[in-house]
């Protein structure tokens, strides 16, 4: 792996890893927990369900759903195209045709911040792995709530799966780098201020990039003071 690009062989692979694959011409990625045996725990939602409004525009931004038509199902995971929820798929499935990534944990503030996209590190310590397996499996038993793009999504589950933290204030975002990116660049670009901190264009960008770093790193689980580490059992119970 390296500073721009956390692409790996699948062959390195160990379970409790957090992966993920970038979709739609690296539009937003996809991620799920290795458990072995080249299956992938993962929370996604029905094909054409993905942001919710019921047409076809979301599955062309935020589908997640395995990529194998109803006609044609994986012969090992049968069809999922519809299924909702956490669910269980082979890594060809998961991979959806796109290539493998591994998400890191305990990364310096430096290099969190040299990474020019969200979703793919954060400064919060992995638990274990077999903290980590426990809490996916239960999670493929029991469910993880509902799917929600900015508070709930496919990158907060691995997140929890590998930390056992969850966001405890009824705020906008969850633990989700990719939403807290998307959040921050929509807050550098409309921001008022903007306009008397420069006059110039390239000082704008300069600012307006600065900005977004900050947002970033302020959003991340590894430094945000409103997380909690939850036991998996107490999760679903509080949720029932």
């Amino acid at each position: 792996m390296g500073l721009l690009s956390n692409k790996i062989d699948r062959e390195v692979l160990k379970p409790g890893d957090h992966i993920y694959s970038w979709r739609n011409a690296y539009l937003y990625a996809h991620h799920g927990i290795y458990v072995g045996d080249e299956t992938v725990i993962h929370f996604t939602r029905g094909g054409g369900q993905e942001i919710g409004t019921g047409t076809v525009l979301d599955r062309f931004v935020f589908s997640s759903s395995p990529a194998h038509p109803s006609d044609n199902p994986c012969p090992k995971c049968g069809d999922q195209s519809r299924l909702d929820g956490v669910i269980s798929s082979c890594i060809d499935c998961f991979l959806s045709g796109g290539e493998l990534y591994l998400f890191e944990y305990d990364v310096s503030a430096a290099l969190f911040l040299a990474k020019p996209r969200g979703g793919t590190c954060t400064l919060a310590k992995s638990d274990p792995p077999e903290d980590i397996l426990h809490r996916a499996s239960f999670l493929l038993q029991n469910g993880f709530g509902g799917y929600n793009i900015f508070k709930n999504n496919c990158e907060d589950f691995a997140i929890y799966c590998k930390t056992g933290l969850l966001v405890i204030t009824n705020i906008s975002v969850g633990r989700s780098g990719q939403a807290a990116s998307f959040l921050a660049a929509t807050s550098a670009v409309v921001s008022s201020p903007l306009r008397f901190l420069t006059a110039s264009f390239s000082g704008l960008a300069v600012v307006g990039y600065g900005m977004y770093c900050a947002s970033r790193l302020v959003s991340d689980i590894g430094v945000r003071r409103d997380v909690s580490k939850i036991p998996v059992e107490r999760l679903i119970a509080s949720s029932s």
